[in-house]
């Protein structure tokens, strides 16, 4: 099938004049502003979810008309993107260029900070694939995370696979850890319950019991009392991994 010509592919509203001024001009409507509307969209994404999201769902929240959200916007892609960029905004960032600071403790800081960021918004993880993510908020969070692998000393041409190598499994972690926790939440149990059922369940089910039985050794070397342990004792190793896989590419040479 033909595309039609005359369509140019959606780019982001950051490149848009509309989201550097925060609206269309004039007046601003019912006593909006982008930031309130971007505010109020994050909390309902957090509490409803990104596919109960909708531009009437939000209008209602704001007790206003949708039309009312089309002088700040002209899509929902165009708020999701908003929202994306707002939830970035809450990662704290190190100073790369700080004297005696170690990139290693750095780089380890940021990869914990973004974990945390896609567990607490679950919908954030889909909405990050999806958009150029450009905002503010992201680039400087892209551009400290450059700058503090940097510091590690590897040649220019292998950054932003390091880049890549450490942020892509913290992005992978951090999302089935999200859906892991909306799982059990629609259980109505505790981490700590939900899991010592399930492995239950699975230890006594015929098709998976040798999986289990031969696991067993792994599962008590581990260690962790409980799942939150479990979980974070997984990615902190995962994390010395690669990072010391840096340090062996800076030695290589």
């Amino acid at each position: 099938m033909v595309k039609d010509a005359g369509r140019s592919a959606r780019a982001s509203v950051w490149l848009e004049e509309k989201a550097r001024r925060g609206g269309r001009g004039g007046g601003q409507p019912s006593g909006l502003d982008r930031e309130r509307i971007t505010t109020v969209s994050v909390r309902l994404l957090d509490a409803e979810g990104l596919a109960k999201f909708s531009m009437r769902r939000l209008a209602a929240e704001l007790n206003v008309t949708a039309m009312s959200l089309y002088w700040y916007v002209d899509t929902k892609d165009d708020l999701l993107e908003l929202a994306l960029d707002a939830a970035f905004g809450e990662l704290r960032l190190p100073d790369p260029d700080a004297a005696g600071q170690d990139w290693r403790e750095q780089l380890r800081a940021l990869a914990t900070e973004y974990r945390a960021l896609l567990v607490r918004h679950p919908w954030l993880s889909p909405l990050a694939g999806r958009y150029l993510n450009i905002g503010p908020n992201s680039l400087a969070f892209s551009r400290v995370v450059q700058r503090v692998v940097r510091r590690a000393g590897l040649p220019a041409h292998g950054v932003t696979g390091a880049i890549s190598a450490v942020f892509q499994f913290v992005y992978g972690y951090g999302t089935i850890e999200a859906h892991f926790i909306a799982r059990i939440a629609d259980t109505g149990l505790s981490a700590d319950e939900y899991y010592q059922q399930a492995m239950a369940m699975v230890a006594e089910a015929p098709e998976t019991a040798e999986a289990v039985e031969e696991s067993k050794d792994l599962m008590a070397a581990r260690g962790g009392n409980t799942v939150a342990e479990m979980l974070d004792r997984d990615f902190t190793f995962a994390l010395d991994l690669l990072i010391a896989g840096i340090e062996a590419m800076v030695t290589r040479g």
